[in-house]
């Protein structure tokens, strides 16, 4: 095995990341609600020993995000629940994390809770949570409890500049930080060693090693225990996207790994700088936050470089394809001597987005991969142990209740 291996792992969003993915010779737009569809690109992603893959979901139709809905129909306009995605595959695959995206907002964290220590028993060790905020008047019309006042592309850019938010969208994060709290505590609520399963004693559980929460917050209030016993992980991976110091200090208030979006030019060193920043203003002890940028990906294919397959794809959306992750085009060793570089500003790792699922992430497996092994910077095979022991975090996260 490498001694320091990359760490990689993708993010698949339906049939690619490109609005026009679904229309690529190779992709199955006819399966893309199917079983076998998300099982064969998520076998497809372990064969190249990546990490893991996050799972996009949203409450909304996909489409660009903050821009008012209409109604084109050249695009996939449909979701699948991720979640159920994850467990969908996790029985059919071995190594590779599964970390599926599940709102904050609108939700439950007692349900959260308990879904995603399920995931973790059915996938032995492997869940992940991409936490999500869902801040937008759609989302909230879905459930009619609330009602949240939508951002436009335009203040979304002026905020992102100034850093300065409307209040709307500091209580949807501080409701977020608590909805976290919430799920952590409930897996913490179960001491690992709580089941006794004595028949001959009629004891299945130790009840003093069950614990209240006793959660009070201004969003939430959670007695607990959960009735899910603790995950195998002690505490999956939690996981956040964020683009200004807002959402850093958010990421580092709660999660294990950030993905952050830096300009390709530029780099991660300044997005390092401030999650760092970020990091001592939220006062996070423990392990450190561990950052990961993203990247768009067409990669260079046998019949066409990454640059046509891109041009060709915005030919047939109509329009020039905009992220907001830099967008990647060339050869596989390029790719791979970018992520060096930026592994040697002091990325901890790396999130690629396919810009067409089946063609890029196949490509990912088979060209990218190959070729930072070639550099003795990846690994050879998937190491023993659960995903958080994978990204070097703790095998096992301590308990807060047993510790006290």
């Amino acid at each position: 095995m490498a001694p320091n291996p990359l760490h990689i792992g993708v993010a698949l969003d339906g049939a690619g990341w490109h609005p026009a993915a679904w229309r690529a010779p190779n992709s199955r737009p006819a399966e893309l609600f199917g079983p076998g569809y998300w099982t064969d690109l998520v076998t497809t992603a372990e064969r190249g020993l990546l990490d893991f893959v996050t799972i996009e979901d949203t409450l909304t139709i996909p489409g660009p995000p903050h821009t008012p809905a209409d109604d084109a129909v050249d695009r996939v306009r449909a979701r699948i629940d991720a979640h159920l995605i994850a467990a969908r595959v996790a029985p059919v695959t071995r190594r590779i994390g599964l970390i599926p995206t599940v709102t904050t907002t609108h939700t439950e964290p007692f349900h959260v809770s308990k879904a995603l220590a399920t995931l973790d028993y059915t996938s032995l060790g492997r869940a992940g949570w991409q936490v999500r905020v869902s801040g937008t008047a759609q989302e909230a019309a879905h459930f009619g409890r609330r009602t949240v006042p939508d951002l436009s592309a335009a203040e979304l850019g002026e905020a992102l500049r100034s850093g300065v938010y409307p209040a709307h969208v500091h209580d949807l994060f501080d409701e977020a930080v608590d909805a976290v709290e919430v799920v952590r505590r409930l897996w913490d609520s179960w001491e690992d060693d709580a089941e006794i399963r004595e028949v001959s004693t009629r004891r299945f559980i130790d009840r003093d090693k069950l614990h209240y929460i006793d959660f009070e917050g201004r969003f939430f209030s959670v007695r607990g225990p959960s009735i899910t016993p603790r995950p195998p992980q002690g505490q999956p991976v939690v996981t956040a996207l964020a683009h200004s110091p807002l959402v850093y200090e958010f990421a580092a208030r709660v999660a294990d790994v950030v993905f952050v979006t830096p300009g390709r030019a530029a780099g991660p060193g300044h997005i390092l700088e401030q999650v760092t920043a970020a990091s001592a203003r939220a006062e996070r002890g423990g392990e450190p936050l561990r950052v990961y940028p993203d990247l768009v990906v067409f990669l260079d294919t046998d019949d066409e470089s990454g640059a046509q397959r891109l041009a060709r794809l915005d030919e047939l959306s109509g329009g020039e394809f905009s992220s907001d992750a830099a967008i990647f085009t060339g050869s596989a060793d390029d790719l791979a001597d970018l992520l060096l570089e930026w592994r040697a500003q002091g990325a901890d790792g790396f999130r690629l987005r396919p810009g067409v699922a089946v063609d890029d992430l196949t490509a990912i497996t088979d060209r990218l991969v190959p070729a930072l092994q070639r550099r003795g910077a990846f690994r050879a095979d998937y190491p023993d142990g659960s995903l958080r022991s994978l990204l070097g975090l703790s095998a096992t996260a301590p308990n807060r209740y047993t510790t006290v």
